[in-house]
């Protein structure tokens, strides 16, 4: 069998593999992609793309129904859940051509699809053939995990490599899982028409948010007409499809059970790490299962590295692409590239939206970090008004001098709006930097420097106004 020897070996084709191959074919390198499905991975076909497209057909349905709120006749739209995944698929046909094999080919990629495994740390060994690289990146991403709750072996579930190929009615949705996933999911469904329970064991939505701002999502849920349900416990679940009993106890109450005809589990991801044959490369993982990497992305194989949801613990697009550019500065060029720790942005698109960057006051206060916070409302943003958006806030997280320590936006395009304290954090700025930049008016990136003016203003002490109007003859009270 004839050896191929490649610069690189990328094992796994989502959005981290993809950056990493590319990247590395721009730069002269020989490169190998090996796939075991299709290229896009979970973010094209299952994940980003897919619920996002799936949003925006349920806000379009939710403005339908409250019309009335703009001065409009509302009405509540005849919902066929076959054409709003037709729909979803059709985004996703339009954004695959990027992800498209042979693009790849053409950039002098060897594509290769099939599952495989390492055979010993310089080999991976994909149906038969044997290939050997320089440098390894192992980019396979993660999956849903599947809870230990009895009988669920036995009933239909949904999961969200699943629930996008629906084309029945789903008259009762049980959610299982209160972070990002069970929450859009669940939002989406209800302006959809369904009946929806959202479960979750924790005491709030969204646990790695601060209280505040999961209370603002929780509030907008329950007004939709979702039933939410803390502190619950998943124990049993029976029945067939169309007909579900889901058994789960909260907090120290008996046991109760509420019926559904659909199970939607979003109680979170699992590393793809298993059948690669990584005991036989040298390559370790931590106790939950994702690879162990240095911060220079570096296995304990110095020369495979791994980028993307498979190192976890920031499980985003925009992570794996980032990790991907620091793996092929470390592989190609040995360049002591290091992977950012500190301002790494993220987004739950639930209307509305719950952007964070930075430290979040929850953290500030656990790691005994010095801080002020300051907070501004979208209620009192003139454009917020006019859009009849005027949920949630802004918040950000100060040292005492004033540094910007983290921000956090619930409100509507939060998504968008972050980005300015991302290059704030990123540039080590102060609150008074926001608040001295001129913002167009009206928009709603005008909470941005309004936020950071409540800093100011918090240094406007009665002493210091005092001195002030001694310093400068200033007459008024």
């Amino acid at each position: 069998m004839r050896k191929t020897e490649f610069d690189l070996c990328v094992i796994g084709g989502g959005s981290g593999g993809l950056v990493a191959a590319a990247g590395a074919a721009a730069l002269g390198a020989n490169v190998a992609l090996v796939e075991k499905h299709r290229l896009g991975g979970d973010c094209l076909w299952t994940g980003c793309v897919p619920s996002k497209a799936l949003l925006q057909t349920a806000k379009v349905a939710h403005l339908a129904r409250t019309a009335q709120r703009y001065g409009l006749p509302g009405h509540s739209p005849r919902v066929d859940i076959g054409q709003v995944m037709d729909r979803v698929n059709s985004v996703i046909a339009t954004i695959e051509v990027h992800d498209n094999p042979q693009r790849f080919r053409d950039m002098g990629i060897e594509v290769i699809f099939g599952a495989g495994r390492f055979s010993n740390p310089h080999v991976f060994e994909v149906d038969g053939r044997r290939l050997t690289a320089k440098n390894f990146v192992i980019a396979t991403g993660s999956r849903p995990a599947v809870p230990p709750i009895a009988g669920l072996a036995d009933v239909p579930f949904l999961t969200n490599e699943t629930v996008f190929t629906l084309r029945e009615p789903v008259p009762r949705l049980l959610v299982l899982g209160g972070g990002p996933i069970g929450v859009e999911m669940a939002q989406a469904f209800a302006r959809l028409g369904s009946e929806v329970t959202l479960i979750e064991r924790g005491p709030q939505l969204l646990p790695v948010e601060d209280r505040d701002a999961a209370a603002v999502v929780e509030r907008c849920l329950r007004a939709e007409g979702v039933k939410v349900l803390l502190d619950s416990e998943a124990l049993h679940i029976t029945g067939r499809a169309g007909d579900l009993q889901l058994t789960f106890k909260q907090h120290t109450s008996a046991t109760l059970t509420i019926g559904g005809s659909h199970l939607l589990l979003a109680a979170g991801r699992r590393a793809n790490s298993e059948s690669l044959g990584l005991d036989a490369a040298g390559v370790r993982l931590d106790e939950r299962g994702y690879i162990r990497t240095d911060p220079r992305l570096r296995t304990t194989a110095k020369h495979i590295y791994a980028c993307g949801d498979v190192t976890g613990p920031y499980l985003f697009t925009h992570m794996a692409e980032h990790q991907a550019g620091v793996v092929l500065r470390n592989a190609l060029f040995h360049l002591p590239a290091k992977v950012e720790q500190r301002v790494i942005p993220w987004c739950t698109y639930s209307d509305p939206e719950v952007a964070r960057v930075g430290l979040s006051e929850n953290q500030a206060r656990r790691q005994g970090i010095t801080h002020q916070v300051y907070t501004f409302p979208f209620h009192d943003i003139d454009r917020a008004q006019t859009d009849g958006e005027t949920d949630g806030f802004a918040k950000i997280i100060t040292g005492p001098q004033g540094k910007l320590l983290g921000a956090t936006l619930v409100g509507p395009h939060a998504g968008e709006l972050i980005h300015e304290y991302v290059l704030a954090l990123a540039n080590g700025m102060k609150a008074k930097d926001l608040s001295g930049v001129i913002h167009i008016y009206p928009t709603l990136a005008q909470i941005n420097r309004r936020v950071a003016d409540q800093r100011l203003k918090a240094g406007l002490t009665p002493s210091a106004k005092k001195w002030l109007k001694r310093i400068f003859r200033l007459r008024g009270k």
